[in-house]
C-alpha cells in the first residue's frame, strides 16, 4: 500500500486552500467591492428598472420570468407591466430581448449574450459587473468609439453614457522592472500606456453625478446577482429562523440530556 508523507499531504491541503484565490487573481487585478445588499428591496427594484430600460433592447434573461421578478421584488403585476416590459411581452413569460442573433452579429460582430447567470460565471461575481459598467471610455480606434478598462476590446457600446458622461482614461508611461522590461499594467492600457484613472471633460458630463452613477451600476450589478440565484432571497431570510431553530434544539437536547444524566454517578 503506498503511504503518503506528511509533507506531501500538506502540499496537497494547501494547494486546495489557494485554489480559489488563485482562480481570482487570474482574472485580473483587485476590484473595488460592489457591496450589494440582496435585501434591499429598493436597491433591486431600481436596478430592474435600469436594466430593462438600459439593457434588455440587446441582453435577454432567459431562465427569468416578469412574474417572479414582481413575486420576489414586491412589485404588483401592474407595476411591472407599466415599468419592466417593453415589449408584447406577457407577465407570465421569460424576460428576451426583441433583438434578433444575426442582428447583434451585424451591428456589434458577436450576438449579446444571454446575463440570467452572468453574475455567478465571473469570479468576481457581482463585483466584476459593476466594474465593468464603471470602466467604458472613449476610444476612437475602436469601431463604436469605446474601450472598456475591465474587458478590453468590449464590443458592447456603452449604454450608460447619457447617464454617466463621456469618460476619457488618463494615462501614464509604462514602468519598467530592474530587467528594464516593461511591466504590465493594472487598468489596462490606452495608445502605448497604463491607464491609471479616468476623468470626464467638462461639456461631456452625464445626467447623474459620479455618486448617483456609482449607485446605478451598483443597483444593476445587484438585480443581475439576485437574478443568478433567486432562491438566494429566500435562503437568506430563512437563515435567522433556522439558527435560532437550531438554537432552541440544542437547548432542549442539553436539558433532556441533563435528565437522563441525573441519576447517573
Amino acid at each position: 500500500m503506498t503511504k503518503f508523507r506528511p509533507a506531501f499531504i500538506k502540499a496537497i491541503v494547501l494547494g486546495l486552500l489557494l485554489a480559489p484565490a488563485l482562480s481570482w487573481a487570474s482574472e485580473g487585478p483587485e476590484m473595488a467591492s460592489a457591496q450589494i445588499d440582496l435585501n434591499d428591496k429598493a436597491a433591486l427594484q431600481r436596478g430592474a428598472g435600469l436594466y430593462m430600460s438600459y439593457c434588455s433592447g440587446c441582453h435577454s434573461l432567459n431562465y427569468q420570468r416578469y412574474s417572479r421578478v414582481a413575486e420576489d421584488l414586491g412589485l404588483s403585476q401592474e407595476q411591472v407591466e407599466q415599468n419592466l416590459i417593453y415589449s408584447n411581452a406577457k407577465f407570465g413569460e421569460n424576460i428576451r430581448t426583441s433583438m434578433a442573433p444575426g442582428d447583434g452579429l451585424a451591428w456589434f460582430g458577436k450576438a449579446p449574450p444571454d446575463l440570467s447567470v452572468e453574475a455567478r460565471a465571473k469570479a468576481q461575481g457581482a463585483d466584476w459587473i459593476y466594474n465593468y459598467l464603471k470602466s467604458f471610455y472613449v476610444d476612437e480606434s475602436r469601431p463604436l468609439g469605446w474601450n472598456n478598462a475591465v474587458y478590453k476590446g468590449a464590443s458592447m457600446p456603452h449604454v450608460l453614457w447619457e447617464l454617466q458622461g463621456q469618460q476619457h482614461a488618463v494615462t501614464e508611461p509604462k514602468k519598467k522592472s530592474a530587467s528594464g522590461e516593461a511591466e504590465p499594467c493594472e487598468m489596462g492600457e490606452y495608445q502605448g500606456q497604463c491607464i491609471k484613472g479616468f476623468v470626464i471633460p467638462e461639456g461631456q458630463k452625464g445626467t447623474m453625478t459620479p455618486e448617483q452613477y456609482d449607485r446605478a451600476a451598483r443597483d444593476i450589478s445587484a438585480f443581475l446577482a439576485y437574478v443568478g440565484e433567486p432562491a438566494a432571497l429566500q435562503r437568506e431570510s430563512m437563515g435567522a429562523w433556522v439558527v435560532l431553530f437550531l438554537a432552541f434544539f440544542t437547548f432542549l437536547a442539553y436539558l433532556l440530556k441533563s435528565e437522563y444524566w441525573r441519576d447517573v454517578h
